[in-house]
């Protein structure tokens, strides 16, 4: 699977034209542009960040202009967290007109194909998830749950659950190749969880699944995740190599461990670091690049966040 934390598009002005009001969609699939082109052209901008699979599903961290434009149909649903100041908005849909508060703690969900008119006085800050109806549909099989049932549209809905999950992102995006991807993988199926509870026209109720993992089939995650390979520390590789559905995987290792598999390698991280700034005289910029982290800042970053202090001062006191 193809990752990229900085793939940017340029926005287009060539596209389908705005609309004065928008209907549902009823073009395949193939005829709709992925979120984060559609994107691009009705906010004007680049993203400040953004990471994309191969599949356009991904998340994407922007800061725009006021909006007063069409959003077109596009060929994933888009979830949204808002991060700002708390202003009105308004969203039409054909004669419907829905008026909201942007908030922290509400969420916007624009279902695959569907259209809609903004009208959004002052700039924005908000971070967007893109996910593909083949993702809620696997979320939902593995979890043995009927077939998932269409999203609902939601404007500035109170949800602070899925808002924080989805604002917590922004941070995984560009930092660590391995340990974003994993983060991203499993915040991904999460919400995708999150959604199919709460935001669905037939609620879904997941079954508590009991049971860890078995002493062999941990080991051998705990030396993928130890690898100095990144492809052998994806999701999907761990889960195979178990014999279970990503959704299984994370909570039965989750059940051995204490820790989700993201929390598990970042620890891990962490105590090579210490072991490298303890114990030999690397720079703090090779040590970041020896784990794999983009910049000496993204790493300094992510260890203050996990210690309280930069690498540069725990190395001194801890020498």
């Amino acid at each position: 699977m193809i990752e990229s934390s900085t793939l940017m598009r340029n926005p287009s002005h060539n596209g389908v034209p705005s609309a004065p009001g928008a209907q549902p969609d009823d073009g395949s699939t193939s005829e709709r542009r992925a979120a984060d082109a559609e994107m691009a052209r009705v906010l004007r901008t680049e993203p400040a960040r953004i990471a994309l699979d191969s599949s356009g599903a991904g998340i994407a961290h922007w800061k725009h202009d006021p909006l007063h434009d069409v959003v077109e149909p596009m060929s994933h649903h888009v979830i949204m967290a808002y991060n700002g100041m708390m202003q009105r908005m308004e969203r039409r849909s054909g004669k419907s007109v829905a008026i909201g508060t942007f908030r922290p703690g509400v969420v916007i969900i624009i279902p695959e194909g569907s259209s809609s008119r903004w009208d959004i006085p002052k700039p924005v800050d908000v971070v967007q998830l893109y996910l593909p109806n083949a993702t809620l549909k696997r979320v939902a099989d593995e979890a043995g749950t009927a077939k998932p049932a269409d999203l609902l549209e939601r404007t500035a809905h109170p949800d602070p659950i899925t808002s924080r999950l989805l604002l917590s992102a922004a941070d995984a995006l560009g930092g660590n190749g391995a340990l974003d991807t994993l983060f991203r993988h499993q915040l991904t199926d999460l919400l995708a969880t999150r959604l199919l509870v709460a935001h669905t026209g037939s609620p879904t109720n997941f079954q508590q699944t009991m049971g860890g993992l078995s002493p062999k089939v941990l080991l051998r995650a705990i030396e993928r995740l130890r690898s100095d390979s990144d492809a052998d520390i994806s999701l999907d590789a761990l889960a195979s190599d178990a014999g279970l559905s990503r959704f299984h995987f994370c909570r039965a290792f989750k059940e051995s461990t204490g820790l989700s598999p993201h929390a598990w390698l970042r620890q891990h991280r962490l105590e090579q670091a210490m072991n490298m700034l303890r114990e030999s005289d690397e720079s703090v910029v090779s040590v970041a690049a020896a784990l794999g982290y983009s910049s000496q800042t993204a790493f300094a970053a992510a260890f203050k966040k996990l210690t309280g202090e930069t690498p540069s001062d725990w190395r001194r006191r801890m020498r």
